[in-house]
């Protein structure tokens, strides 16, 4: 087999046999049958073996192989990891499931994309919600919203496939109250998902809090920090500025303090001090926000007519740490992307490795990186409705198509139409939580 040296192993076993028995050649067919059958069952191996040894080469993320890597993803598939929040919030809190909004809020026109997952709900953040309308009855909210941060406030696009964790198109686990429970709730919640649920170590879990802010004449928010010392010491409990713990949609619109949950991938050590340093290691995962004020350009921060939930989960971020992968690109959504990427990219480019920055010496794996994300966003964004064009959004659009093109070209060495090939696999790939990508392919492509 092409890849396989697994049979030479056993060539010392053949040698002694000879020595031993030169002239009984009825052993030595024996085996010589012996040796032929161990090869061909490692022939069937042997493929599987270098498909997953291929994505793990580089030091990084060979110290993180402490666990069989086809065990943890069966168990923590990124669907299943989707399913599980959903259904905790919908089964034990009595939460009502709301589809996702579309990537493009066609209707608003302060936004450029669907950012976040309350946009579709900020008519009820605003006391603005027509009274026949479906969401007139909500208190308590789920979904998994499809979001993409590449442009206006939100923006992300020239730090994607540079580092492990940054994306254009995302998808945001979320859950939303409206007037009914506050901050108490939220964090006991969180808490019992992450540690009870999913199992995450609660030891290398930091929680961030508004320290507050003299320019906004808002004091630091005690009381979250209060609830989080329930589960966490002190120094995991850290107060955060508003760049950070300040969450705000856009320019004008709902806001309020947050409180951030980061998890530390190495552990068994003290990480406080890399909480939002853009430390790949420690990673912010849920983002708790407290949705208290609405900002208007002129007069500034107003209360709210009622006091909000606003969570967010990023789930490429969680699911890469339930399946012990050493950044998102390494799931099992993105690998089998990555994957098509190989079989597309030009003669002798090599497999994705992981590697970033000046390690990177040649970005194939940037590319990797970035040609995934892109084809991922792309196909979202065209199915619901989203057309590159000169201006707008359609502007954005058209940015990241020539940004992926260029890295499949001048990189991977790949043929025109290298992004367009790859549709069908992101469509097979998220059809089952998303089934308008498969009423759409065609449009795509």
């Amino acid at each position: 087999a092409k890849h396989n040296t697994a049979p030479y192993l056993f060539i010392p076993t053949v040698v002694m046999a000879m020595r031993r028995q030169q002239h009984h050649y009825c052993h030595l067919a024996a085996m010589l049958m012996l040796l032929r059958s161990q090869a061909a069952a490692f022939t069937n191996l042997a493929p599987r073996r270098a498909a997953a040894t291929r994505r793990y080469s580089s030091d990084a993320v060979r110290a993180l192989r402490g666990t069989s890597n086809d065990e943890v993803q069966l168990e923590w598939s990124t669907d299943r990891v989707r399913s599980t929040f959903k259904e905790y919030f919908q089964e034990k809190h009595d939460h009502d499931f709301v589809k996702s909004s579309p990537c493009a809020p066609l209707n608003d026109p302060t936004l450029l994309f669907t950012n976040a997952g309350m946009n579709q709900f900020k008519p009820i953040f605003m006391g603005q919600v027509d009274p026949n309308s479906p969401l007139n009855k909500l208190k308590r909210a789920v979904n998994s919203q499809k979001c993409i941060r590449a442009g206006g406030k939100h923006n992300d696009l020239e730090d994607v496939g540079k580092d492990t964790y940054h994306h254009t198109f995302f998808e945001m686990l979320g859950t939303w109250s409206f007037g009914n429970y506050f901050k108490e709730e939220a964090i006991d919640w969180a808490w019992d998902l992450l540690v009870n649920v999913y199992k995450l170590d609660p030891n290398r879990i930091y929680a961030s809090y508004f320290e507050g802010d003299a320019t906004l004449g808002l004091e630091a928010d005690l009381e979250a920090r209060g609830y989080w010392l329930k589960y966490l010491p002190a120094n995991r409990v850290i107060g955060c500025n508003a760049k950070d713990n300040f969450w705000e949609m856009g320019d004008a619109g709902p806001c309020g303090p947050c409180s951030e949950v980061h998890y530390d991938r190495v552990g068994n050590r003290d990480a406080s001090a890399l909480v939002n340093a853009d430390d790949p290691n420690v990673i912010e995962i849920w983002n708790i926000v407290f949705m208290q004020y609405n900002r208007d350009i002129e007069a500034g921060l107003t209360n709210l007519p009622n006091q909000h939930i606003d969570t967010g989960m990023g789930l490429e971020r969680l699911t890469s740490i339930l399946q012990h992968k050493p950044s998102n690109y390494d799931i099992d959504g993105f690998m089998t992307i990555i994957d098509a990427i190989h079989e597309l990219a030009g003669p002798g480019i090599g497999t994705y490795e992981g590697k970033v920055g000046a390690e990177d010496t040649t970005l194939k794996d940037t590319a990797y990186r970035a040609i995934a994300d892109h084809a991922r966003c792309l196909t979202f964004a065209l199915a619901d409705g989203v057309v590159p064009s000169n201006e707008g959004r359609g502007y954005v659009l058209r940015r990241i198509l020539r940004r992926g093109a260029r890295y499949a070209s001048q990189i991977l060495k790949g043929q025109p139409g290298l992004l367009t090939s790859l549709v069908p696999t992101v469509v097979a790939t998220y059809e089952g939580a998303y089934p308008e990508l498969s009423t759409a392919k065609q449009t795509i492509i």
